[in-house]
């Protein structure tokens, strides 16, 4: 289970300070990528996102896959859990351009301030899970944690139920998440009929065999 994590100061480091962080940083990495220190202090690097999304994103119609709903030129479909991607990003990239470049990315046509990025940490045994402000840069988290993801890893989130910005949503897309809705409550509808059926015929049975003339 997630812990909120209160969020750690952002440490100003100097340019050599920095060079020997991402020498440690490069020699223990394992699946190559490693990060760059420019001329003008600015270092590049990776990093991965995982994708948690409870709500369907809308991308174009030739790109979206699996269960969706159709609107004109656009599809809106659940990703599948566990998804992750990988981003090159640099020093001075914030969290909301982070966003919109995994967005962009994927052709995902979704307003960037439905979605939020989370820092996870492991620590004693616990998860700690820390949502980012827009202004605060991935890849110094990542150059601060070191390369394993077990220390540090991004999640991407739609903001929490409380948050949600509706007017960020437009009309073809909000048809298309209550046609999705009807359609999964009509399944689940189906489901419980079967269940409630099923139990009916048990019960009148059970009752036609006590009522049996011996």
């Amino acid at each position: 289970k997630d812990v909120q994590k209160e969020r750690e100061p952002h440490v100003c480091l100097s340019k050599e300070e920095v060079k020997e962080k991402i020498q440690s940083y490069n020699s223990s990495v394992t699946d190559k990528l490693k990060m760059t220190l420019n001329a003008n202090g600015i270092y590049t690097g990776f990093i991965k996102v995982q994708m948690e999304l409870c709500r369907p994103i809308t991308v174009q119609s030739s790109q979206g896959q699996g269960r969706c709903a159709h609107s004109n030129n656009e599809t809106a479909f659940y990703l599948p859990d566990g998804c992750v991607n990988t981003l090159h990003i640099s020093s001075t990239n914030t969290v909301r351009e982070v966003i919109e470049a995994l967005l962009k990315k994927f052709f995902v046509a979704d307003n960037p301030a439905k979605f939020a990025l989370y820092k996870r940490c492991h620590k004693e045994d616990q998860v700690y899970t820390c949502k980012l402000s827009d202004r605060e840069h991935p890849l110094y988290l990542r150059l601060v944690a070191g390369p394993r993801t077990e220390m540090l890893s991004f999640v991407l989130r739609e903001h929490e139920t409380g948050e949600v910005m509706w007017e960020a949503f437009s009309i073809p897309e909000l048809q298309n998440f209550l046609r999705i809705l009807d359609k999964e409550e009509n399944e689940q509808l189906q489901i419980l009929k079967k269940r409630y059926a099923a139990y009916r015929d048990k019960l009148e049975e059970a009752l036609g065999g006590v009522w049996k003339p011996g």
